[in-house]
């Protein structure tokens, strides 16, 4: 069965990501304005390499990081999926601008029993399905299910810092609530067309989507939003340029800042509405959170953070129920 109800629905089947990571030969600096100041550094100094061999100590760590989500997700009765390694034609395919297989959230996404690629906006990103589709033909193609893809993103002249009008459609922007759809735009990943996108291929069926605005610095909405279970969230107020969803308002908040929001505070990861994930460097959220009879449990990060990501982004659902 492929289906998502929601952000907080048990969780029983879910794809983690792998560690890899290519630095570009030629860094976009206006892609990197979501990261920290080190981590643009470091885009810089290693221009080319692999992150594995820049950084052979951090890459064990960030493997490990990886491995010890799988585990906790296990002890609670999850079946976890691995992508398989970008091959080096993969590596290649994409010229200067690198590669990545490292956060499967963006990839592609789940709605209800939709399995949908996304449209990436970043060049290095751009063929980071690849590595899943392995898996969609044993998971996917043989279940009673939608399987399909945002159309291919327009090409851009060079010197088009926006990278062109898409459609760019990532599903780290992409929040599930029942029939309740959130679609993050930062102008970093998603935009206006690709929600169009999702728009049209959802509403037939009863799906509602709403764009959400978010400040320019946040990558995606789950930087800025965290639903934790029914009735509770975790929240950067500061990152809606229009305000919190009108569906949510009424909802119990934990309040997090932009720079909080920005080391992914917001990115944690409810194994069910009684168990929930996060960074052992998000206590105080933790500690709120366990106020709400949830169980929390800490795993270290700071590898997976240092890229613009964390729990959420490393995982992506096919059953949630």
């Amino acid at each position: 069965m492929i289906f998502v109800e929601n952000e907080f629905a048990p969780l029983k089947k879910v794809v983690l990501a792998q560690s890899e990571f290519g630095y570009p030969l030629e860094p976009r600096p206006e892609d990197l304005r979501f990261l920290s100041k080190d981590a643009v550094k470091e885009n810089f100094e290693n221009k080319g390499k692999d992150y594995s061999e820049a950084f052979p100590d951090l890459q064990k760590q960030w493997e490990l990081e990886r491995t010890n989500l799988k585990e906790t997700l296990e002890k609670y009765g999850v079946q976890v999926l691995r992508p398989r390694k970008l091959t080096d034609a993969e590596k290649k395919a994409v010229g200067n601008a690198g590669y990545s297989n490292f956060f499967v959230r963006d990839p592609f996404f789940t709605v209800g029993n939709h399995v949908i690629e996304s449209s990436l906006r970043f060049l290095h990103r751009r063929n980071e399905v690849f590595p899943v589709r392995d898996l969609f033909l044993e998971e996917v193609y043989p279940e009673d299910c939608y399987y399909l893809a945002v159309p291919s993103p327009e090409i851009a002249v060079p010197e088009d810092t926006t990278l062109g009008k898409g459609p760019f459609l990532e599903g780290g922007d992409v929040l599930v609530f029942g029939k309740q759809i959130f679609v993050g735009n930062s102008g970093l990943a998603s935009n206006r067309l690709g929600i169009q996108w999702l728009e049209k291929l959802l509403k037939p069926q009863g799906y509602t989507v709403e764009e959400v605005k978010l400040h320019p610095d946040i990558l995606h909405l789950d930087c800025a939003l965290g639903l934790v279970k029914e009735g509770l969230m975790v929240v950067c107020e500061e990152a809606f340029l229009d305000g919190i969803p009108t569906a949510l308002k009424n909802w119990e908040r934990i309040d997090v800042t932009l720079h909080e929001a920005m080391n992914l505070a917001t990115n944690g990861l409810p194994v069910s509405p009684e168990v929930y994930i996060t960074d052992p460097d998000f206590k105080y959220i933790g500690d709120q959170i366990e106020q709400y009879g949830i169980k929390v449990e800490y795993i270290d990060f700071s590898i997976s953070r240092s890229f613009g990501g964390s729990f959420r982004c490393s995982t992506q659902p096919l059953l949630r129920h």
